[in-house]
């Protein structure tokens, strides 16, 4: 079903673009007295770049989904590897990769970096639920094709 034919996703929608480039400013206050990104914030600027894929991707935010079509994507697993600290001195370029589409649940790789350097890389995944009962479903057979586009070779 063509996205024109679903309505559920926007008529729209950008080709798939792998990876997917979020870009983030840092700022001083993302900083600690060392004068590089707080640890706490790179999950953060991760988690950022991902909610970016999925309007991307489906045309809808976490927040949306979430509060207009009762659709949950918890994450049930995170892991980061830092390489090299993050500063203001650059913007942080995220590149994000849907690496693994399963039956209730995604898997995505993001990598970090700054000025051409690598400075972070992880793998993050999330479940589908509906979101008011938090109970895990499918993944939604009306995105499936539409996510199915996005799979990192």
């Amino acid at each position: 079903m063509a996205a024109t034919e679903n309505p559920l996703l926007p008529d729209d929608l950008a080709a798939p673009q792998i990876p997917f480039v979020h870009r983030v400013r840092v700022t001083w206050a993302d900083c600690d007295p060392a004068r590089i990104a707080y640890t706490a914030r790179i999950p953060y600027f991760a988690l950022d770049a991902i909610d970016a894929w999925w309007e991307h991707a489906i045309g809808i935010d976490w927040f949306r989904a979430n509060v207009d079509r009762d659709l949950g994507t918890p994450f049930v697993h995170l892991s980061v590897d830092f390489r090299s600290p993050v500063t203001p001195r650059h913007p942080l370029i995220c590149e994000v990769r849907m690496i693994r589409l399963g039956e209730s649940s995604i898997r995505f790789s993001v990598h970090g970096s700054q000025d051409g350097v690598l400075c972070f890389e992880g793998q993050f995944v999330e479940v589908f639920v509906e979101a008011a009962a938090h109970r895990k479903i499918p993944v939604p057979a009306e995105y499936r094709p539409r996510l199915t586009a996005f799979l990192a070779v």
